[in-house]
């Protein structure tokens, strides 16, 4: 199962600059969250044009509110693409598949801050993940279980 996990996000990645290319992604995160400043680098190397809103605690708060996102799938910056919210550290690869696919959901979450995951930096010890698809329901499921970089 992890090999064919691999095998699918090492596709959907060789694909991620065509698909991407130019797509406007606009993020709100928390005020000096570096980490988040991380992801960014990542979605642009992955081709995407970013922009960036720092807010303070309560506003990102009330945006995640109103965009759908669950209190349990929370993490420290939301974005939007494509008419899909982007909760946290989730790999462009599968921001590539969502967009691709175009499920009737709210989007996807990489709920808290996973170790290795796209920002978190490489560390050996991190565990895999899951990302979660947001129904409009507010319900989630797992959309993808994915290996952190381990540098």
């Amino acid at each position: 199962m992890k090999s064919y996990l691999l095998a699918t996000l090492a596709l959907v990645a060789s694909t991620s600059l065509a698909g991407a290319a130019g797509q406007k992604i606009d993020v709100v995160l928390n005020e000096g969250c570096m980490c988040c400043h991380e992801w960014i680098s990542h979605m642009q190397a992955a081709g995407y044009t970013v922009t960036a809103t720092e807010l303070d605690y309560d506003a990102i708060t009330a945006r995640k509110k109103q965009l759908g996102i669950p209190e349990d799938a929370a993490s420290c910056h939301t974005a939007m693409v494509g008419g899909y919210a982007i909760e946290g550290h989730v790999p462009a690869a599968l921001v590539d598949r969502l967009l691709t696919e175009k499920p009737d959901a709210v989007g996807l979450a990489a709920p808290g801050m996973p170790s290795g995951s796209p920002g978190m930096g490489a560390d050996a010890s991190a565990e895999p993940f899951d990302v979660l698809l947001i129904g409009k329901d507010g319900t989630t499921r797992v959309f993808a279980t994915v290996e952190p970089d381990r540098g």
